[in-house]
């Protein structure tokens, strides 16, 4: 057992690569709950992504006939492709197990939840996933209490320095 847990650290990494993180999410949704899925792409993509030429910004999900689909995800192609490289905006399916899926279309019924992906990686055996989160869009007031809530902090983090 030993051999076999060298062998694993030696051909993997142990770390997962992060590609792209969605932060314009995270400013602008509450985020309800994440879930890792795995990314079904085609050829030179997985090359695009490891060059980290990818955009999260406009990117949303939706589920389709008991599948879940990214749409306006932006993976550039990649320029040393030889075969014809397909559109940067297609939709792109998520590998979710069946419960995963049908706990998804519960909570994206509610009304004002929608599903949006936060990051992009590449996890220890070299399979590119994306973590999406079932969000809620933030009212303008809570990003304006928000922002207070940092300065006070900031604030009070100044204050507490200055008394050292």
């Amino acid at each position: 057992m030993k051999i076999l847990d060298i062998f694993m650290n030696c051909c993997y990494n142990t770390r997962m690569k992060v590609i792209a993180t969605n932060r314009r999410a995270m400013h602008d949704y509450h985020v309800i709950e994440t879930y890792g899925a795995g990314l079904v792409l085609k050829g030179s993509e997985v090359k695009s992504l490891r060059q980290g030429t990818v955009s999260l910004s406009d990117a949303y999900g939706e589920l389709s006939d008991g599948e879940v689909y990214l749409f306006n995800l932006h993976i550039s192609p990649y320029k040393f492709s030889t075969v014809s490289s397909p559109h940067p905006k297609r939709k792109r399916k998520l590998l979710l197990n069946r419960s995963e899926i049908k706990r998804l279309y519960g909570l994206v019924q509610q009304r004002g939840n929608t599903l949006i992906p936060l990051k992009i990686y590449f996890n220890e055996r070299g399979l590119a996933k994306t973590t999406i989160g079932v969000c809620r869009r933030k009212k303008t007031y809570d990003k304006k209490e928000k922002i207070l809530k940092e300065e006070m902090e900031r604030k009070v983090k100044k204050i507490k320095k200055a008394i050292r």
